[in-house]
C-alpha cells in the first residue's frame, strides 16, 4: 500500500490523546511537509487549545540528508521550520550516546518532539550503555573544551566541527564545540557561558543561512552576552538553494570543514 504520512501522524495524534506514547516515522524530512497540518494545528496546539486537558505525548523519528545527491524532494534540513512552531519539541542527536539518552527522555516528555537523526550519522559507532538512561531536552553539551573561540552546531556538522578543531588545534588555535543537542528548548545558558569565556563564536549549521538556527542564536548572544565578544559573530551555513543533485554543486552548496575553518580564523584574527 502507498505510504500516508498524514495518515501516520494523525494516527499517532489520536493514540496519543488516548493515553498511549507514540512513535512514529517520516522517511525523510521532506515529507513532514506532506502531514504539517497535523504537526502544527493539532499536535502542537491541541494542549493549549484545551487548556492542558489534551496530552500529546508523541515522537516523530525522521532524517536529515546532505551530500547524499537524494536531490532537493529528499534531501532536505527542515529543523528551523518546528523551532519556529511552539508547543514543537526539536531534537538533534550527534553521537550514538546521545541518540538513545535523547530518544528515551523524548518518549517520555508529555510534548510532542521531533527526533531528526542523520543520515550521515547512521554508520557512526560509539560507546551506549545497555541500561536505561536519559538525556534532559533543552540541555546541550560542550563536546571540546577551548580557550580561543565557540563553534555552536549540532546533528552531523558536530562531527566535522571536532574534525576542524582538530586540525585547527594543529595551528594553535583551541576550539570550544558546544553541541546544542536540541533547538527548542535551546540551552541559552551553556551558549552564553562558553561565549564568555571565549569571546569569539562561529555559529556552523548545515541548513540555509537566512531566518536559521544561527540567526537566532546570534541574536541572543547580542542580548545577552554582547559585552563580552572581541569579534563579530560569524555564520557558516547552506547557501539559500533547495538541494542540488549534482555532486560538484552539492559540494558548492553544503558547508565543509574548510569553510568553517576559514570563519574560525576570521574572528580569531579579527581587530576593532
Amino acid at each position: 500500500t502507498p505510504i500516508s504520512e498524514t495518515a501516520i501522524i494523525g494516527v499517532a495524534i489520536g493514540a496519543a490523546i488516548t493515553g498511549m506514547r507514540p512513535v512514529a516515522e517520516i522517511m525523510y524530512s521532506s515529507f513532514l511537509g506532506v502531514c504539517m497540518d497535523q504537526i502544527y494545528n493539532q499536535a502542537a496546539k491541541l494542549p493549549y487549545i484545551s487548556g492542558g486537558q489534551i496530552c500529546i505525548p508523541i515522537v516523530i523519528r525522521t532524517v536529515n540528508l546532505s551530500g547524499f545527491s537524494a536531490a532537493a524532494q529528499h534531501e532536505e534540513r527542515n529543523e528551523v521550520w518546528f523551532m519556529h512552531t511552539p508547543g514543537i519539541k526539536v531534537v538533534l542527536p550527534s553521537t550514538p550516546y546521545d541518540a538513545k539518552g535523547l530518544l528515551l527522555a523524548s518518549i517520555w516528555d508529555d510534548n510532542p518532539v521531533i527526533f531528526f537523526e542523520h543520515g550521515a550519522l547512521y554508520p557512526v559507532k560509539g560507546p551506549v550503555p545497555e541500561k536505561e538512561y536519559m538525556i534532559e531536552l533543552g540541555k546541550a553539551d560542550v563536546k571540546r573544551e577551548g580557550e580561543d573561540v565557540t563553534v555552536v552546531s549540532y546533528s552531523w556538522f558536530v562531527q566535522k566541527a571536532l574534525k576542524a578543531a582538530d586540525m585547527l588545534e594543529k595551528e594553535g588555535i583551541s576550539v570550544e564545540v558546544v553541541d546544542l543537542r536540541t533547538l527548542t528548548p535551546l540551552d541559552k545558558k551553556t551558549i552564553i557561558e562558553s561565549v564568555k569565556k571565549t569571546g569569539r563564536v562561529v555559529v556552523f549549521e548545515e541548513d540555509v543561512k537566512t531566518a536559521g538556527v544561527g540567526a537566532e542564536i546570534s541574536a541572543t548572544i547580542v542580548e545577552e552576552a554582547f559585552d563580552y565578544l572581541d569579534a563579530p559573530i560569524k555564520r557558516v551555513a547552506a547557501l539559500d538553494t533547495p538541494t542540488p543533485f549534482s555532486p560538484p554543486l552539492l559540494e558548492y552548496v553544503i558547508p565543509a570543514e574548510d569553510d568553517l575553518i576559514r570563519a574560525v580564523k576570521e574572528v580569531v584574527g579579527y581587530t576593532f
